[in-house]
């Protein structure tokens, strides 16, 4: 399940923008905080030799006890607090134009709507052709180089959408829709994950962002508007009907089958993900087994509940789930 989630490593226009604005804060602050600490230091070296004074006084002018003039501090302090100014509005100025330029969305000829629930992402394209609509869960793909406008809804609480490779954060808040505009500059898989405290397992809402070369994207889209696969073999068959006599059809969705549930993930192209979960176990036999039985374990609190089902019923399930390329 690897992936890069990194703020560092811009691969999106917008995220290219903040990671520059990020380097001009990095920068100028640097730079501030040498400066700071080498005054500091002259400071004390000139106090240290004004003690001691040259001729073996104590340093003071013999008058009042004072080191002088303060008109020489005082204009120190003066053009210190005018260039404090004039950096802090030059940085002001510079994030504004950087927001600016995100908020900016061109047409984009790709739609998507990402649903947060507790805890998955639902992601569904918007097509005018309804029959030709692409629902997944957890994932999304991209073209390279093509705006994409994701719109983003929540189902029950405060999410956050984030994908730091490729923009900043949004939230999805309910009864307010909210959008975000993702361009990746390269091809890539970017994980992201929900920024905001949502529930007990916030940390395991993860969502993988995978930019394709746009003649790969429209591969990609076609066979995911495809009905599910009609089982090829004898086991394949058995645990389809294993799939939708328990409670897996309850909640789940196969196209072209009687599984027609709306409250878990679309299973249709289940087999052509990379994880399970949101992300908290990798799209394998073993960890699909395990979580079919007892999800509890790899998620606490997760609304998946326990499949009790015998070595002769979980393996035909296992077959025909695996089927769902």
């Amino acid at each position: 399940m690897n992936g890069i989630q990194s703020a560092l490593e811009p691969a999106g226009v917008h995220a290219d923008r903040i990671g520059t604005l990020w380097d001009v804060f990095l920068g100028v602050s640097a730079v501030v905080y040498v400066l700071v600490l080498l005054f500091l230091a002259v400071a004390l070296f000139r106090r240290r030799a004004r003690g001691r004074g040259n001729d073996g006084t104590d340093g003071t002018d013999g008058t009042d006890g004072t080191y002088g003039s303060k008109r020489p501090a005082y204009i120190a302090v003066s053009v210190a607090t005018g260039i404090t100014v004039v950096i802090l509005f030059a940085l002001l100025v510079s994030s504004i134009f950087t927001g600016r330029a995100i908020a900016y969305a061109p047409p984009a000829p790709v739609q998507v709507t990402v649903t947060g629930r507790q805890w998955w992402w639902q992601v569904d394209y918007d097509t005018k052709d309804v029959s030709k609509r692409i629902t997944t869960a957890n994932e999304l793909y991209i073209p390279v180089g093509v705006p994409v406008q994701v719109h983003l809804r929540s189902t029950d609480v405060i999410h956050s959408f984030w994908v730091p490779n490729l923009h900043g954060k949004q939230d999805l808040i309910p009864g307010h829709d909210n959008a975000i505009l993702l361009q990746a500059t390269r091809p890539g898989v970017y994980r992201g994950q929900c920024a905001e405290f949502c529930g007990l397992q916030h940390a395991k809402m993860a969502l993988w962002v995978t930019a394709l070369a746009p003649a790969d994207f429209a591969k990609w889209a076609a066979a995911q508007q495809e009905p599910s696969k009609i089982p090829s073999t004898p086991r394949q068959r058995q645990g389809q009907e294993i799939f939708t006599s328990v409670s897996c059809a309850l909640c789940h969705n196969v196209q072209g089958t009687e599984a027609s549930g709306k409250v878990g993930p679309d299973l249709t192209h289940f087999a052509s993900r990379r994880s399970i979960a949101a992300g908290t176990l990798p799209n394998r036999r073993a960890e699909l087994a395990s979580w079919i039985l007892d999800p509890q374990h790899s998620k606490p609190g997760a609304y998946m509940p326990p499949t009790r089902l015998g070595t002769q019923d979980l393996e035909p399930l296992l077959d025909y789930l695996e089927s769902l390329q």
